[in-house]
């Protein structure tokens, strides 16, 4: 894992070292605790940094059999993370491995392959060096020239440490990003009603009709643009387009906050009524909305009620989206008002299909107005960015593709840009070297790459 890692052409390495090397880092989508970075978090120890929360590790530590115990239960730091290093030589192919070294190498200039013989002198190192303020929270940003960080928060959020990092005077924006699933959760009617309960409380509105709910939800929307928002995101398993009445959904809502389970049909109607209503707020806004489904979760109920969600046990799924893709899309576009989106599909069945879809509704004068997501969660690793590539690429236009993003909890999983960098010069550099794109267009080549790297995104999201 040399400099040249990944990099396999002399063009490639001339792209990446020349174009993409060293390029701030525009994080548009992570779930990074805005917390932490407000009151600028220092780190116990490298098990803290890195295993605490990262599912990826958890699923690759069970697979490799270690007991629960060390991986979410009471082993001690220490046990946890010795036992994470007898996973790593066995994650050899997973994108683990590239990442654990990367971030070895890149936050710590930790050189040698984590195994259980290397287990306690990397331990100690890393958790040395996290008691200086460079491996703050803020300074592992710094370390890796972030310039902008979207968090991912609900409408019912303070934003309260959004506020206190931009009165603090910060230099890295963090800014809030609008993400209303659980408004939209009405498959449980207690927790829901409890939801609304609390959104209310906080809009300062009292709910008690559908007219109500987006009267709130319209309140916090105001306030998130205030504090800086520039994008909403939804966690989703499709895409809704039922067709619904007033009526209708105002029934539905009184249903569900009495506490009566709803539906299938109802369900449906009253989450497409209500992804309508919130691209109607985006596009008022001038936000960017992004979609991410395909996702099928918490299939281990036994886990799932010992551990909650985002523990380890979810995995691709495989709705059929494209109708209602389509029709969500239409709906906004005949009143001219679809909004910049981003679709990231967690199916590598469904590339072709969304690389199509966003041909449909591209509109000047946004170049790239409507974005195919890079490889996400399952398929953020090499062969699954290259296949996002390459479908983008024989589908649409690679060149005005907005790029990575970290969709992370951890202060060092910045590297997945650089991975991502590399991985593009590799493709493009192959390109060049077996003559399917003119070396003598290397310089414009590189634009695209600084493009789709860092420019696309700034210019995109306005920063």
């Amino acid at each position: 894992m040399d400099r040249d890692f990944v990099l396999e052409t002399d063009t490639a390495r001339r792209l990446y070292h020349e174009h993409a090397e060293g390029l701030p880092i525009i994080d548009y989508h992570c779930h990074l605790d805005p917390a932490m970075i407000a009151r600028d978090h220092r780190f116990d120890n490298l098990t803290e940094l890195w295993l605490s929360g990262d599912h990826y590790k958890w699923r690759a530590m069970r697979s490799n059999g270690i007991d629960e115990r060390f991986i979410t239960g009471n082993a001690s730091d220490w046990e946890k993370f010795e036992k994470w290093a007898e996973t790593v030589p066995y994650t050899m192919r997973n994108p683990l491995y590239h990442w654990t070294h990367l971030e070895l190498r890149t936050a710590f200039g930790v050189e040698k392959l984590l195994s259980p013989a290397t287990a306690r002198e990397i331990y100690d190192e890393c958790t040395e060096k996290l008691r200086s303020p460079e491996y703050s929270a803020r300074g592992l940003m710094k370390r890796y020239s972030v310039e902008v960080v979207c968090t991912t928060d609900d409408p019912a959020d303070s934003l309260e440490h959004h506020k206190a990092l931009r009165e603090d005077g910060f230099e890295i924006k963090v800014l809030p990003t609008w993400r209303p699933d659980k408004a939209m959760a009405v498959e449980n009617p207690e927790n829901y009603r409890a939801y609304i309960e609390r959104l209310g409380e906080v809009a300062g509105v009292s709910i008690g009709r559908f007219a109500d709910l987006l009267e709130a939800l319209g309140r916090r929307h105001d306030y998130f643009a205030e504090q800086g928002c520039l994008l909403s995101d939804h966690g989703t398993e499709g895409f809704y387009a039922e067709e619904f009445t007033d009526a209708e959904v105002e029934a539905i809502f009184a249903k569900v906050m009495s506490g009566k389970a709803l539906t299938e049909e109802e369900i449906a109607k009253f989450r497409s009524a209500m992804m309508y209503h919130g691209a109607l707020m985006d596009h008022a806004k001038g936000w960017v909305q992004q979609f991410h489904y395909g996702a099928q979760r918490n299939n281990n109920t036994r886990r799932f009620r010992a551990l909650g969600p985002d523990t380890g046990f979810d995995s691709i799924g495989d709705e059929l989206v494209a109708r209602n893709m389509a029709r969500f899309f239409d709906n906004l576009d005949e009143k001219d008002r679809l909004a910049k989106t981003i679709i990231y599909n967690l199916n590598a069945r469904d590339n072709d299909l969304v690389a199509t879809m966003i041909g449909n509704f591209q509109q000047g004068p946004t170049a790239g107005k409507m974005q195919m997501g890079s490889g996400w969660w399952f398929l953020d690793q090499k062969s699954g960015m290259e296949a996002q590539m390459n479908s983008l690429s024989n589908l649409g236009l690679l060149s005005r593709f907005v790029g990575m993003l970290t969709d992370s909890r951890s202060f060092v999983s910045y590297p997945r840009h650089e991975y991502f960098r590399r991985i593009l010069c590799n493709l493009l550099g192959d390109d060049i070297e077996r003559g399917l794109l003119p070396a003598s267009e290397i310089e414009f080549i590189g634009g695209l790459v600084e493009g789709i790297s860092y420019k696309n995104a700034k210019t995109y999201f306005g920063l």
